[in-house]
């Protein structure tokens, strides 16, 4: 099964987050949480308290098949500003491994060179084909290029998990997990 590390940082998106970490475990994708820092309690955007499983530095040399992005503010400038993320970003992309990124996470993307030359998405107004002319943005809730996975927002998260189960696993488990959710049609 697929193993997915998604480093929450201090202002994380705690929506985000949570959607992305639950939806994956119930279609049985591996997900190990790592804080940035040596405390493994996150304080997310809004005041929750998320409890990561491990720090970053405890697993920073383990093998994953994604590094998975939650965004919110400030907790996005906190992964951008860590190092140690973009050693991941460009080790998992030499071996074609899944990078994703959602609301303002992308930015961390666009920071490590990934996003040149390729299609993504992210929070309206956090990146700009401006500032970043070699990146062609899409308005879509979810965008696939490659291997690397974007979307927008706290409202596109369940989208956005659901489209990772299918990109890790098989339609029928996103499926199987969609059912359990009861989305409306």
């Amino acid at each position: 099964m697929a193993r997915v590390l998604i480093p929450l940082a201090t202002g994380c998106e705690e929506l985000e987050a949570v959607t992305l970490i639950d939806l994956l475990r119930r279609a049985g994708i591996t997900v190990i949480t790592a804080s940035l820092t040596e405390q493994q309690q996150v304080t997310a955007s809004r005041g929750v308290r998320l409890m990561a499983d491990t720090t970053l530095a405890h697993i920073l040399h383990d093998d994953f098949d994604m590094l998975l992005l939650p965004g919110g503010m400030p907790g996005s400038t906190n992964l951008n500003e860590d190092p140690r993320i973009h050693a991941m970003i460009k080790k998992l992309n030499l071996s074609n491994k899944a990078i994703g990124a959602i609301c303002a996470a992308p930015m961390v993307l666009a920071h490590s060179g990934l996003l040149n030359g390729k299609t993504a998405t992210c929070y309206p107004g956090m990146l700009s084909s401006e500032d970043w002319p070699e990146i062609t943005f899409s308005t879509q809730a979810v965008v696939i290029d490659g291997n690397v996975l974007t979307s927008q927002g706290p409202g596109t998260a369940m989208d956005f998990a659901l489209t990772i189960i299918e990109f890790l696993t098989d339609q029928d488990t996103r499926n199987n997990v969609e059912v359990g959710l009861v989305r409306p049609s």
